[in-house]
């Protein structure tokens, strides 16, 4: 067979095996001089990428079923050390009493009153970053992409420390002047990007200066009430401490319909993952894609804020986890990424708040001590790529 034949058998099985790019012209080039050269010749040259493509595959498909099981099993298993581990340890006997209401009265309290809702809000904040930072790694084709970048972050910072500082009174309307602030800022930034289209080097620029701007009236606000400023370095951190029931019923609406609509997602994020162009010509509307795209994304990033503060990395590390082991596919990208943003948080919270006692740490400086290391990691070791449909 010609060595043209060598190029199309061996491409699939880089892709599959998430080395190459899309299948781009100087990676069809080097799989097939690679595939020629282990072969020892043009005939057999098939028969090995064949071979390996179908390992590659076989490999692929056991990674994502085994995903798959276990990243609810992690969440469930994070949760379950949350509800037992504090300032006051739960033994699991106890833990099923006091869930049932038969349990020491104390045990109850401690539960239904503390650790419920704070897991229950650590895991729906995890989820909904890192699912944020998922559809925008992949709308934008960047690997450095997540909530803050279109504004999510210093809009609701901006309007929190706005109630925070300059008017104290209204102090219980922070996640709900948080959310709004999230939205209006992505409003602002995508309307600033949109020229007959919101292209994602557009909506990219728009978000770098939107964010500079409003860091820099948060910066001024700052400055000018200075002797204020104390109280509202925790919600800048990030944490969930104080988080109770009405945070909770407050975000789980906005949190089931995002989830929801990011659940009809998956299909225009794998299309829009092949590139602009490419979908136009297979006939996909790829303004209206991007618009639902990032407009879910923004919900539930703008959700999480509203009630965990400003916590980073969750959206940024969580899909580069998830995207080395399970590949590019939406369909097991998402829920991957969705539950191990959960777990990852309920443990971080919990470490947070039990391993450096009497202090409870917030733990948006844990999960930075955490994210910031191992992102370093994978920018060392190469692991940090835009996605490609696999």
């Amino acid at each position: 067979m010609s060595a043209g034949g060598e190029t199309t058998s061996a491409v699939p099985a880089a892709e599959a095996d998430g080395r190459l790019p899309g299948g781009s012209a100087s990676g069809a080039s080097s799989a097939s001089s690679a595939s020629f050269a282990s072969s020892g010749s043009a005939a057999a040259g098939p028969a090995g990428a064949a071979g390996r493509h179908e390992h590659s595959g076989e490999g692929r498909a056991w990674r994502r079923r085994i995903a798959l099981v276990a990243a609810p099993l992690l969440m469930a298993a994070a949760a379950l050390y949350g509800l037992t581990t504090g300032a006051v340890g739960i033994p699991a006997r106890e833990l099923y009493a006091a869930l049932a209401g038969s349990g020491d009265s104390a045990y109850e309290q401690i539960l239904w009153n503390l650790r419920i809702p704070r897991v229950a809000i650590g895991a729906l904040v995890g989820m909904c970053l890192a699912i944020a930072g998922c559809l925008l790694q992949g709308v934008m084709r960047n690997p450095l992409a997540d909530p803050g970048l279109i504004g999510v972050s210093s809009g609701a910072g901006l309007a929190a420390i706005v109630i925070m500082i300059i008017f104290p009174q209204l102090m219980p309307l922070v996640p709900l002047a948080a959310f709004a602030g999230a939205i209006g800022a992505v409003f602002v930034t995508y309307s600033l990007a949109w020229k007959g289209g919101a292209s994602a080097m557009r909506l990219v620029l728009s978000g770098v200066a939107i964010n500079a701007l409003i860091g820099a009236v948060t910066s001024a606000i700052m400055l000018l009430y200075s002797e204020r400023v104390q109280a509202v370095l925790p919600w800048l951190i990030g944490g969930l401490g104080g988080r109770s029931w009405k945070h909770l019923e407050m975000m789980l609406p906005y949190a089931i319909v995002g989830l929801a609509l990011a659940a009809f997602a998956i299909k225009p994020a794998n299309v829009m993952l092949l590139g602009d162009d490419t979908a136009k010509l297979l006939g996909h509307p790829v303004e209206a894609s991007r618009l639902f795209l990032v407009a879910v994304a923004t919900l539930l990033a703008g959700t999480a804020v509203s009630v965990a503060g400003l916590l980073g990395f969750v959206g940024l590390v969580v899909p580069h986890i998830a995207r080395m082991i399970v590949g590019t596919n939406y369909a097991y990208f998402l829920p991957v990424s969705a539950f191990g943003g959960a777990f990852l948080t309920v443990l971080a919270d919990t470490a947070a708040r039990s391993w450096f006692d009497p202090i409870e740490l917030p733990v948006g400086i844990l999960l930075a001590f955490l994210g910031a290391p191992f992102f370093l990691y994978l920018l060392r070791k190469g692991g940090i790529r835009s996605g490609q449909p696999a």
